[in-house]
């Protein structure tokens, strides 16, 4: 017994199971990438599709011959090839027999192989199939020895280890899959292109990826589309590694004043069926705005989408968020990996090319020296005949004095030095043979086997015949496969901006107290006459009223200022357009406003120089400057833009140029009515100096109460904060009731401002008027105030290229020019500007002069009012 034990014991070898299951991960890894997942270099197919191909071929099932049922091939393909379930090959069989899926397919199938809507395919008893003649090409002259073959699985038959491929599969339909560590994704190109690469790459062995990209443009994807920008793709064909953006086709058609986005061609890989849906969901939830109906119209012809847009929305901006929010725009990751000599490698476009030109050289060889060998052995028979023809009295004579078949060929052999195929060539000889017709044609075909031989020779002997015949074969691929290409590639994609289809006009945007907004063109509300009645600018509910507008450019910036101090990032040209009198779009559908948060002030601005602030304005008389640099990279949910009291809410806020590195030059006196007061900017107390320096050519900042007082001090008082600060004190008050209406910023004292009061009156006064305070201060009288008058609505700065345009409770418009308001002093009232016909002005601001002057309404003068 303890033998046995010794025994077993000496049997026993210690493994490191850590080492052990590092073997066999790695046996199983190498399985996969080179047995299942990836494509081989040279003829572009996975040893699934590979297999497939090849049993179709065993079973004759070719272009021009009937087709065959698909559980057939699969069963061929499982049964010799490919022990693996019947699912992985029949839908590996579906994907090469679809037109969307594959540039050039290499299966011909008959029946329901899926569609672009991600529908499956029918199951393999209901279909057929067949070889294209595209995979006749990718199988031609298998037969002639130009490739290896392997055992397969059990041993019982062998397989190709790769095909000879006359087309480069690789690159014109691509490969996608996913291995152990590692995955590829190809895309595909145009056969033209890859042929016109290839033959570049012969002509001239050193060409450089742009010479060979002048050629081979890019990829070419069976759905269409568009591909923007070339960056991606020089990338990938650089390194192996790329992006490459795609977004669907489309054009605009019109319908009864209504723009239609119709989507022609699909980015790759794109279900259209889900398409659909996504936009329908975005929609409904309100995520893209404009969209009325969206249905599917493809048929047999092509892709049809229609998307018809309401009458107010832009198509250009619809289709800017769709592209945003949909897979109508898409990105393809290029990973040009592939099998090479058993090996895992990412190749650029270069190598690739290089190694189907080398696969193609070796397979030519192969195929001349077998095509060679063929040639000189029926040389070698012809010649045995020929010697027989020549003696043929003595041959037939030798036969027929030999016991047998054996004897014969033996006596042949010695007598006339004969090998044994040809003695058993002239043993076979049909006694027609003798005529002289039939030795004539043997003579001509030993002449033309001779020339073949000698021919064939010359080839394997010669690069440049090898070369040649490579030249030839493209050449003749191209014309038999010729296929324009289909995939658009446009140039810079970053500099593909929305803003650039966008006219740079002059917009009115108006904005309701129920919140919804529009802009219309400035050119459609015509000049008129102080005192005219004015023209409908919005159709409002019977509790709504325009609040404010503003006018501003199609590219311009808007920032929305809400009451809760949030500041959110919106372009003009994505409010929609109506006409005069539509009520608008609802803001919140434009911005992600939160629960009963309103707008108070809306702000335009060309850009977000550092060299300008944004000055806030609150109702308590609240003041603050932040630098506008600092909301440039506006979130979508907005940013904090100033912190307010709990009884305190935003009246206005304007764009100030910074001059806060000024040099004072004189000294001004102090204001009499001003009242030192300390100064809270965040807990902070800071003593407040009533005696303000006169910065002379310093702007200014203007701020004006309902009670019409107003206050007049340098920017530089406000010095610049952060964007969550609460500011400091502007104005005080000297009624309880009192509170901002507006502000202005002035630049100097020889500028004009513009005052209008809830009745219509205004007048024009001279800044030089108002006295240069400090900030804290109770101001002085802007207007004079009556019951005729009504409290103070707002101030502007005159402007000689600008327009007055004011806005009534009720809708009304009017738009006056500022030179035609006369001037008055501080202490007055002023004239009608507005008549109001019972209504109250709820709003003024400028607008750029237009140089139209019809409909100019002529009106009474009326006297100032004292």
């Amino acid at each position: 017994m303890e033998d046995n034990i010794l025994n077993i014991n000496q049997e026993i070898e210690a493994v490191d199971i850590e080492d052990s299951i590092k073997a066999s991960y790695l046996d199983y890894s190498m399985s996969v990438i080179i047995g299942r997942a990836l494509p081989d270099a040279r003829d572009g197919l996975k040893p699934v599709h590979r297999r497939i191909l090849y049993a179709m071929n065993d079973l004759g099932v070719g272009s021009r011959s009937p087709y065959k049922k698909s559980a057939r091939i699969v069963g061929d393909v499982i049964g010799k090839y490919h022990p693996h379930g019947d699912t992985a090959v029949y839908d590996a069989l579906v994907r090469m027999a679809q037109s969307f899926s594959m540039r050039y397919p290499t299966v011909d199938g008959q029946g329901n192989f899926g569609s672009v809507d991600g529908d499956s395919a029918a199951a393999m008893r209901y279909t057929e199939a067949r070889m294209t003649i595209l995979a006749e090409e990718l199988l031609r002259d298998i037969d002639k020895d130009t490739v290896d073959f392997i055992p397969n699985y059990d041993d019982s038959t062998s397989e190709p280890d790769v095909l000879p491929s006359r087309v480069p599969n690789l690159l014109l339909n691509g490969s996608s899959g996913i291995a152990v560590g590692m995955a590829t994704n190809i895309p595909p190109h145009s056969l033209d292109e890859l042929v016109d690469g290839l033959l570049l790459l012969l002509d001239n062995k050193n060409a450089s990826l742009e010479e060979i990209m002048q050629h081979i443009k890019g990829p070419d994807f069976p759905t269409g589309g568009i591909i923007f920008g070339k960056k991606g793709i020089i990338e990938a064909y650089r390194t192996g590694r790329g992006r490459v953006k795609l977004r669907a086709k489309t054009h605009i058609e019109k319908k009864q004043n209504k723009d239609i986005i119709i989507i022609d061609e699909l980015p790759y890989q794109t279900n259209k069926a889900r398409l659909i849906e996504q936009i329908a969901d975005l929609v409904k939830e309100k995520q893209i705005e404009g969209i009325s109906e969206v249905r599917d119209e493809s048929d047999r012809e092509g892709i049809r989408v229609v998307i018809e847009l309401k009458r107010d929305a832009m198509s250009d901006i619809v289709l800017n968020n769709l592209f945003k929010s949909t897979t109508m725009e898409s990105t393809f990751g290029v990973i040009m990996l592939a099998i090479d000599n058993k090996e895992p490698k990412i190749f650029s476009l270069r190598e690739l090319l290089n190694l189907f030109l080398n696969h193609r050289k070796t397979v030519i060889i192969r195929k001349t020296i077998f095509d060679l060998e063929k040639a000189k052995a029926r040389a070698h028979i012809l010649e045995g005949l020929k010697i027989a023809l020549d003696n043929i009295d003595e041959v037939i004579s030798l036969i027929r004095n030999s016991a047998d078949t054996s004897v014969a060929r033996e006596r042949l052999m010695s007598k006339f030095g004969l090998s044994e195929l040809q003695s058993n060539a002239i043993l076979d000889m049909r006694l027609s043979k003798l005529t002289g017709l039939e030795r004539e044609k043997l003579d001509n075909e030993l002449k033309e086997l001779m020339a073949e031989i000698a021919r064939l020779d010359e080839i394997l002997k010669s690069e440049v015949l090898l070369e040649n015949l490579i030249r030839e074969e493209l050449i003749e691929i191209r014309s038999k496969f010729k296929v324009p290409r289909i995939t658009e590639i446009v140039d810079d994609y970053d500099d593909i901006d929305i803003e650039d289809l966008i006219p740079n006009e002059n917009m009115v945007v108006t904005i309701t107290h129920r919140g919804y907004i529009k802009r219309v063109p400035s050119k459609q509300y015509e000049k008129q006459k102080r005192g005219g009645k004015g023209k409908v600018a919005v159709t409002t509910y019977d509790d709504d009223f325009i609040e404010s507008f503003f006018t501003s450019n199609t590219h311009d910036t808007l920032m929305f200022i809400t009451d809760r101090g949030q500041l959110y990032w919106l372009k003009v040209y994505k409010i929609p357009e109506g006409s005069r009198t539509a009520k608008g779009k609802a803001v919140v559908n434009l911005i992600q406003l939160q629960a009963e948060e309103k707008i108070k002030a809306i702000i335009p601005t060309t850009d977000f120089a550092e060299n300008k602030s944004l000055a806030f304005f609150t109702k308590n008389g609240i003041v603050k400057r932040t630098n506008l640099s600092e909301f440039k990279n506006i979130r979508s949910i907005g940013v904090r833009a100033i912190s307010l009291d709990d009884n305190d809410e935003l009246v206005t806020a304007l764009i100030v140029e910074n001059d806060d590195d000024f040099v004072p030059e004189q000294e001004i006196t102090n204001d009499a009515e001003q009242v030192i007061e300390p100064e809270i900017l965040n807990d902070e107390n800071t003593d407040e100096n009533l005696e303000s320096d006169d910065l002379s050519g310093e702007k200014m900042l203007f701020i004006v109460t309902k009670k019409g007082m107003c206050l007049k001090f340098n920017v530089s008082k406000v010095r610049q904060m952060g964007r969550t600060a609460r500011g400091v004190t502007g104005i005080k008050f000297k009624e309880l009731n009192d509170e901002v209406v507006g502000a202005a910023v002035i630049e100097n004292n020889e500028q004009e401002i513009l005052s209008i009061s809830q009745k219509g009156i205004g007048k024009r006064t001279t800044a030089e008027e108002y006295r240069l305070t400090n900030r804290g201060g109770k101001g002085v009288i802007c207007m004079k105030l009556t019951n005729r008058t009504g409290d103070l609505i707002g101030v502007v700065m005159v402007d000689d290229e600008a327009d007055l345009m004011a806005l009534t409770s009720s809708g009304k418009m009017i738009r006056v020019d500022m030179q035609s308001i006369r001037k008055a002093g501080r202490n007055t009232s002023g004239v009608i500007v507005v008549n109001v016909d019972g209504d109250d002005v709820v709003s003024i601001a400028k607008c750029p002069k237009t140089e139209s002057e019809d409909d100019i309404e002529e009106s009474e003068d009326e006297g100032l009012l004292e």
